[in-house]
């Protein structure tokens, strides 16, 4: 959790509102984003911990109708690849659909960013 101001993209404003968080199953932590001048608290549960493989986050309280967020990591000789997998689902049925080519495009834009700075963070080490 320390990371997650550095890996967000610089368009997003992100708060930890939940001090000294160490992810565990059960877990719950609560966010602030500011994104387009628009503040949304987030509130997610870590629903399964196996580590260091993967981290399943689902979200009790965020802009999406359903929220979960799956960080897995593969190890392959000395590399390891994160992989980032989300199922959402919007919110206002048929209506709130008009907005997911936007949505993908924001998740696509912002994970792109999460994994490069990543990447650099961990070749520095």
């Amino acid at each position: 959790m320390n990371n997650l101001k550095a890996i967000t993209p610089r368009d997003t404003s992100v708060e930890l509102l939940t001090k000294d968080f160490t992810p565990h199953q059960g877990g719950i932590l609560e966010i602030k984003t500011i994104k387009h001048y628009i503040p949304t608290i987030w509130e997610v549960k870590i629903e399964k911990l196996v580590k260091p493989n993967l981290l399943v986050d689902v979200a009790l309280k965020s802009p999406f109708k359903y929220w979960e967020h799956s960080h897995i990591f593969t190890k392959s000789g000395t590399k390891c690849e994160l992989r980032d997998v989300v199922k959402y689902e919007l919110p206002f049925g048929k209506l709130g659909n008009l907005f997911d080519f936007f949505i993908q495009k924001e998740l696509k834009n912002m994970f792109e960013f999460r994994h490069q700075v990543t990447k650099n963070m961990l070749e520095k080490k």
